[in-house]
């Protein structure tokens, strides 16, 4: 069993349960996500942990009350080696964690880059990442939770994985500064870097949960595995 942590901070925090729970039938691994909305959900039992995409000035503000972000950063301090997927907002706090903490990403970030909401694009990426492949299957949506949230239907962005690449949503989207980037590069739209690797600290300046190819939480998911067998 891989416990998830899916800090609930902003963003498409539903629809990256949905991308969760599709990836583990596709590896075929048992799955429980931790939705993280308090400082004290996270903790020690976790295996991964998901930072969603959002406005990431809103994000560290609201999460003061419940030191949620304070501990997001004290977990992954205390555990480095399990992964952590940022997207978007989530890769600007992995590259930019605050004041008297050390950048989970080698790379500099600009928020809001590619300009306002009117702005926001689709484009066909290139991945370079070291995720298992496996069989798309469809996975139950979830109904309304209890705050009546329904997850986004995406069924529009279908995509396995395929030669022409994967398909990435950017939405306000934050961009790596070129000559910044001091980590490994796993994803291009053309020939700029919009995705990259730092030990097990994935971040993408796009949204992967907004599509049906779930290579990146695949990702998650098999890294997560393989560093419970090396803990073991």
């Amino acid at each position: 069993m891989l416990r998830v942590g899916l800090a609930m901070l902003q963003g498409a925090r539903h629809e990256h349960a949905e991308a969760l729970r599709g990836a583990s039938k596709e590896l075929d691994v048992d799955l429980e996500i931790v939705e993280c909305r308090r400082g004290h959900h996270i903790d020690a039992t976790l295996d991964a942990l998901v930072l969603p995409g959002g406005e990431s000035t809103t994000m560290r503000i609201a999460s003061q009350h419940e030191s949620l972000l304070d501990a997001v950063f004290d977990w992954m301090d205390r555990f480095p080696q399990r992964p952590v997927l940022g997207t978007c907002a989530g890769a600007i706090l992995l590259a930019t964690p605050g004041e008297g903490r050390q950048p989970y990403l080698a790379a500099g970030i600009a928020r809001n880059a590619w300009g306002r909401q009117r702005e926001s694009f689709e484009g066909v990426v290139a991945v370079a990442l070291d995720t298992p492949a496996a069989e798309f299957k469809f996975a139950s949506p979830a109904g309304r939770d209890r705050f009546a949230h329904l997850p986004l239907e995406v069924a529009s962005q279908a995509a396995a994985a395929t030669d022409e690449g994967f398909p990435g949503v950017f939405i306000r989207a934050p961009r790596f500064n070129a000559d910044e980037v001091a980590c490994t590069p796993v994803a291009w739209l053309g020939e700029e870097v919009v995705g990259v690797l730092d030990g097990n600290k994935l971040g993408v300046t796009f949204h992967p949960e907004l599509t049906l190819d779930r290579r990146f939480h695949r990702w998650l998911l098999a890294t997560a595995e393989l560093q419970q067998e090396v803990a073991a």
